[in-house]
């Protein structure tokens, strides 16, 4: 079959594809499979909870659930959601925005397909912009997004060690100029995969060189403030003019829902808005309405701030302690876990990389995600690229144990061969 080059990219096999197949194999064809690899939020009991007594009161409302099912949303989104959304974000963020600063869309994964191609690529005057991700690894979903090819410019962190077994990733500030080529930059905080946590002057560092060229600064708020608020300390993400925030209910504990809420300057908005209808009509009407209910109740505050914060602080705690434990005596190194519900493995100088080992973890039962495809191309001519895991604790404490001891004793094995 002749594909066109458009869908050539679109049907691609993709690491994120890959990891949306390992993830219907874990949740419905191997239950048994000891997931720690996708990015599927856990089941906090709290939040189920608020979330089904939320549901129950729309079905129950005639009103409600014939709107649920019964008319299309404008394109921006509803105007009483819109609202909702400003209020909230102005009352409990402090961020100056509007109605007009807005739109709903169906997914941060849309979201960002529709940013990237909006400042990526060819700009009709036969020049090509790129969408510069300053620090890398970055989230793989965004690798299959661009229409053209180079479209990702990357750029290497400084790699600091923090204290034994630990490191952490930096902005490289000596690397920040903004090549003509570039239409956007884009980061996300916290960072999927590794939990890294940008901080307050990194974040205006970026903010200034993307005024500077002119172009948007794309900040990725799946796992952060406001919510659903999984930083483990401080962080202020304001919304400023210039910025284009993205921000999910996915990682809220609503990925089925597929609802992102984009926060930009008016303009941008209209651009969104415009793309998300020409792509997908309209959205689904059911994420907006537990979003407005969460919001009237004080139930998003609540969940970002208390809820979904303490509970995977806790498993945060419990898979590091596992993980020390297990592999003391290898070369091994956690990456301070300050945010998100991952922990990021590096394994020095890993015998046979990290996609092999994934592949042996899921011959035993044990699912991870390999570290190369995070690292746009810098796994190719930088072998830290190669010797990462990432690993998520969203699983119950027996499924961490078991699948930590299975990795610890494939890790020692390599080492010892």
């Amino acid at each position: 079959m002749n594909l066109s080059r458009f869908g050539q990219l679109l049907a691609q096999d993709s690491p994120i594809v890959q990891l949306m197949e390992d993830l219907g194999e874990a949740l419905s064809r191997n239950p048994d499979l000891l997931f720690l690899g996708g990015g599927n939020p856990a089941q906090v009991p709290a939040a189920q909870q608020c979330f089904q007594q939320h549901l129950q009161a729309i079905t129950q409302d005639p009103t409600a659930a014939a709107a649920l099912v019964g008319v299309y949303p404008a394109p921006q989104g509803d105007d009483r959601t819109l609202r909702a959304v400003a209020g909230f974000l102005s009352r409990e963020c402090g961020w100056s925005v509007s109605e007009a600063n807005i739109a709903i869309v169906s997914g941060s994964q849309l979201a960002f397909f529709i940013l990237f191609n909006l400042f990526g690529g060819p700009d009709g005057a036969g020049s090509s912009r790129q969408v510069l991700l300053p620090l890398v690894p970055e989230y793989l979903g965004y690798g299959a997004q661009g229409l053209s090819d180079n479209f990702f410019l990357t750029r290497k962190p400084q790699l600091r060690l923090t204290q034994p077994n630990r490191f952490k990733y930096a902005l490289d500030t000596a690397d920040l100029a903004v090549e003509e080529r570039v239409g956007a930059i884009c980061v996300s905080r916290p960072t999927n995969p590794s939990g890294n946590l940008l901080t307050a002057t990194e974040m205006e560092q970026l903010l200034a060189a993307a005024r500077q060229a002119d172009v948007p600064l794309l900040v990725d708020l799946a796992y952060g403030s406001p919510f659903p608020g999984l930083a483990y300390q401080a962080c202020d993400n304001a919304w400023r003019p210039g910025a284009v925030h993205v921000l999910s209910l996915s990682k809220l504990g609503l990925p089925g829902v597929r609802t992102a809420i984009v926060v930009a300057d008016e303009e941008v908005i209209r651009y969104v808005s415009r793309a998300n209808t020409i792509m997908s009509l309209a959205n689904g009407n059911l994420g907006p309405a537990l979003l407005e209910r969460l919001i009237a109740s004080g139930d998003l505050a609540r969940l970002g701030g208390e809820v979904l914060p303490d509970f995977y602080r806790t498993r945060r705690d419990l898979l590091v302690d596992l993980l020390d434990k297990a592999l003391h005596g290898i070369p091994y190194r956690i990456h301070e876990p300050e945010g998100a519900f991952f922990i990021w493995l590096w394994l020095e100088n890993l015998p046979g990389g990290s996609q092999a080992l994934y592949q042996t973890l899921k011959q035993q039962g044990v699912l991870v995600m390999a570290g190369e495809s995070f690292f746009f191309g810098w796994e190719n001519i930088w072998s830290h690229g190669r010797e990462c895991l990432r690993l998520t604790y969203c699983q119950p404490p027996e499924v961490l144990q078991r699948a930590v001891a299975i990795i610890a004793t494939e890790v020692r094995r390599l080492y010892s061969a």
